[in-house]
């Protein structure tokens, strides 16, 4: 028997390339606010630093590995829809939508935990950043989570024409971009002191 070679796949970049414009916009715009935050930061580093240790950790790390899994999740969606696994793509897409509203959960107690020690917007330069950046990447989960109900919707689908999957795979490259932002929030926001 001669094994029968098989012509190799073609590279392409996964989505369409609107997508991308999109996402590397957005990068751009929390890039902006990055450096805003470091410099209002090097400004007054102690306020920024005993601000700071009032976060709880765990929490952050916790929604780290939350939005982690769920990225997960949807690598796991969209491998199982290529294989035509139907009910598996469907309850990834419900799993990493769970993990996307207990982000929301956890932010939520979060904020309000913040605000009722009396560390709200008004407190300090450094809050009043947290909960911009914060807020505005929770604006993103929520896009995100819209994005996964679409992702959702093409799981039942036996046949995804090649703009649906373009359009599938934007959808996921979106989430991922919900997880690589949280990453450097992580580590402004919790961890650099």
């Amino acid at each position: 028997m001669r094994a029968t070679a098989t012509a190799p796949r073609a590279k392409r970049i996964p989505g369409e390339s609107g997508t991308w414009v999109f996402l590397f916009g957005d990068m751009l715009v929390f890039g902006a606010f990055f450096v805003t935050f470091l410099v209002e930061r090097a400004t007054a580093p102690d306020v920024f630093d005993v601000a700071r240790t009032t976060l709880h950790i765990g929490i952050g790390v916790l929604n780290t590995v939350v939005l982690l899994t769920s990225s997960l999740c949807v690598v796991l969606t969209l491998n199982a829809m290529r294989a035509g696994h139907r009910q598996l793509a469907t309850r990834a897409t419900v799993a990493a939508m769970t993990l996307g509203l207990t982000f929301i959960a956890l932010k939520s107690y979060e904020y309000i935990a913040l605000g009722t020690a009396g560390h709200g917007p008004g407190a300090n330069d450094f809050y009043l950043y947290y909960f911009i950046l914060t807020g505005l990447h929770l604006f993103h989960v929520c896009l995100g989570l819209g994005a996964l109900t679409f992702l959702l919707t093409q799981t039942r689908r036996a046949d995804l024409s090649d703009t649906r999957t373009a359009l599938v795979e934007g959808a996921a490259c979106f989430w991922h971009l919900v997880d690589l932002l949280w990453i450097f929030l992580l580590a402004l926001l919790y961890l650099v002191s």
